[in-house]
């Protein structure tokens, strides 16, 4: 029997407010020390609002503290994609399978569902209002502002989490040690929510079970859906140039530009002035560093070691998945915390690294290709040969999207395959030329190369 240490988790948000959940299942007495105010008695929640998309990764993690049906009760699948054109054509793109769909929820409502089941524990305390202030890695000492009362307090945990984002003062106490690698980036784009209400009389203006697309080539909107008939909009734009937030001034300016390049959304945003100058603009940052941990004392997590673009909705999915990788590793775990930070941090590094490229590129792929019929043909196509050779060919998507295997190997699968895709599709013109001789002797030839390589074989959860 291993000592039960005091821990603390740095940040309250999605990925902390889980990992408590997971680690007082375990018996340690975990308290979370949270920035902000309670956001289930506060509407002063500074962080982002964007809708998120949870996948497979991310219901395993729900499902293994019992509230996946739960949150099923507040999420509305999305069974694909809708390109809106810039006529309000329509073209829609299936994710997966049928029945296969990613899901829609508000980041707020999870975050409140999960502190919810957390707050009851015993072994789970909550500190809203504290912000770390300073990290003594040798002493253990976190430095914590008390916004309530406007003074500095103390704590000395055994171990500290931080699950405290993208700009983590936790691992801004590891940047300071001895090679210590990190590299941040930052898209040359930044994001703006905007909003399309219910019907009148309740219900959704578009599609509801799809994730909306309006792609321009060098900017892209979305739209989520919400259980309360409303659509969460993102515009992805430029922060320079002809077409970009600098160069939209005024309501006239922002009326003309949606008019031509989103005309079928306008006559459904009659707050969209309001939303677009009110809400602030959002920066979209890749951070990758290495290592995660310091000694046997510290451990970062989520997007605190790992922050991604969101193009892939993976990013609070990848967190949560560090959750279920770092619990199985607790099962045999002998009280050594520092082999067992060593062990994590090896093996989640490869994976956090593809998941964060992977994004980048799905990135260009929804904002450059989903209107191109070509892409939509390849697509289509793609399609067919997982259907035809089920175990032998997952779509790239699929593999991130619809299973747990590892994002390094699905990221280097994909690229074998588009390598096949590449010599297949310069046979074909129509989806009527998959069936072509010439295209089913090349697909095999290139399947039976294919299948030399090594493969992944999944581990039992």
């Amino acid at each position: 029997m291993t000592e039960k240490k005091n821990i603390a988790i740095m940040g309250a948000g999605l990925v902390g407010s889980l990992l408590s959940l997971y680690l007082a299942k375990r018996g340690y007495k975990v308290d979370l020390y949270e920035r902000r105010p309670d956001m289930r008695v506060s509407t002063l929640d500074g962080g982002r609002s964007i809708n998120l998309a949870l996948s497979d990764r991310g219901w395993k993690a729900l499902r293994g503290i019992g509230i996946e049906d739960e949150v099923r009760q507040v999420a509305i699948p999305m069974y694909g994609r809708v390109m809106h054109d810039e006529q309000g054509n329509l073209t829609y793109q299936p994710y997966g399978k049928e029945g296969q769909a990613i899901y829609s929820v508000s980041r707020a409502g999870l975050n409140m569902a999960l502190m919810n089941v957390s707050e009851p524990n015993p072994d789970i305390n909550y500190h809203f209002n504290r912000q770390v202030q300073d990290v003594n890695l040798k002493t253990n000492e976190v430095t914590l502002r008390n916004h309530d009362d406007v003074i500095d307090e103390t704590i000395t945990p055994d171990l500290i989490f931080g699950a405290d984002g993208a700009f983590s003062m936790v691992r801004g106490a590891l940047q300071k040690t001895e090679r210590f690698n990190y590299q941040q980036s930052y898209l040359e784009y930044g994001y703006k929510e905007l909003t399309i209400p219910p019907a009148e009389g309740g219900g959704w203006l578009l599609e509801k079970n799809a994730l909306h697309i309006w792609p321009r080539g060098n900017y892209m909107m979305i739209a989520l859906p919400n259980t309360d008939g409303s659509f969460t909009c993102t515009l992805f734009f430029p922060y320079e140039g002809e077409r970009s937030f600098a160069a939209i001034k005024n309501d006239t300016d922002l009326l003309n530009f949606f008019l031509e390049v989103f005309p079928d959304a306008v006559p459904l945003m009659p707050d969209l002035a309001q939303d677009y100058f009110c809400n602030p603009t959002g920066s979209l940052v890749t951070i990758k560093c290495f290592p995660w941990s310091y000694e046997d004392k510290v451990l970062l997590i989520g997007d605190a070691c790992h922050a991604v673009v969101p193009f892939y909705g993976q990013g609070m999915n990848a967190g949560f998945e560090d959750i279920t990788v770092l619990d199985k590793m607790l099962d045999n775990f002998d009280g050594d915390w520092q082999s067992l930070f060593k062990a994590f941090e090896r093996k989640r590094k490869p994976d956090a690294d593809a998941i964060a490229d992977l994004a980048v590129m799905n990135f260009v792929e929804m904002r450059d290709k989903v209107a191109d019929p070509r892409f939509l043909l390849r697509k289509k196509v793609e399609a067919k040969i997982s259907e035809q050779y089920p175990g032998k060919w997952n779509t790239l998507y699929s593999m991130v999207t619809f299973s747990d295997l590892p994002y390094s190997y699905a990221l280097e699968t994909g690229q074998q395959q588009d390598k096949i895709m590449k010599k297949v599709m310069k046979h074909i013109q129509t989806i009527e030329d998959y069936n072509k001789p010439e295209v089913q002797q090349l697909l095999e030839k290139q399947l039976i190369r294919k299948a030399k390589l090594k493969t992944y074989q999944p581990q039992e959860a």
